[in-house]
């Protein structure tokens, strides 16, 4: 599933059709597809790997795309919701959320003024540089492959770094947890004395 359809605008001038424009393509689309495929497949005990391609506006959200944002973190949903439901029959469920791939259609659409350049993504990543089509061919290859039918219902962030205020910690007890880099700031900063 890789249905996609964006625009740039305010979120207060989409109309209802603007909006359904994008939804429709990506989120209704996506579904449609996805629930036809699974009840032949599951008509003839079919087992089957789907993977759909998001974005990381499905944690993040992201302004001026309200509705892609919103209608990919649907298909996120639908992804983890069908992996749970359709496991048993061997149909596995599994997502992509890259962060910035550049590519001529999708920059075009993201940033039609041509404003800025890769080097804002590239400053903000440790490895100085944004993602490379092989790199995101090579994650669906993994993920579609057989040697790993136990991956199911995951959206596999590949992102940069620090594109957003989140991180993941392991605590002292061991525990995975998920916070805001500002509040790990705040916390140094208290520890510190620093007001």
């Amino acid at each position: 599933n890789n249905a996609a359809g964006n625009f740039i605008s305010q979120t207060n001038d989409l109309t209802p059709r603007a909006f359904d424009a994008i939804a429709n393509i990506v989120l209704h689309g996506t579904f449609y597809t996805t629930n036809a495929c699974g009840k032949r497949w599951i008509a003839e005990k079919h087992k089957a790997s789907v993977l759909s391609i998001l974005t990381t506006w499905v944690w993040t959200g992201s302004p001026f795309v309200v509705p892609s944002a919103m209608s990919k973190a649907g298909v996120a949903v639908m992804t983890q919701s069908l992996a749970v439901e359709w496991g048993r029959h061997g149909i596995r469920l599994n997502a992509i959320a890259p962060g910035p791939f550049p590519t001529e259609g999708a920059w075009a659409r993201l940033n039609p003024m041509k404003e800025g350049d890769d080097d804002r993504y590239k400053a903000r990543n440790p490895l100085g540089r944004v993602g490379r089509p092989a790199e995101l061919a090579n994650m669906a290859a993994f993920l579609m492959s057989d040697e790993v039918e136990y991956i199911n219902g995951e959206v596999i962030a590949m992102k940069l770094v620090a594109d957003s205020d989140h991180v993941m910690l392991i605590t002292e007890k061991g525990i995975l947890i998920r916070t805001r880099v500002s509040e790990i700031r705040e916390t140094d900063r208290n520890a510190a004395g620093v007001r």
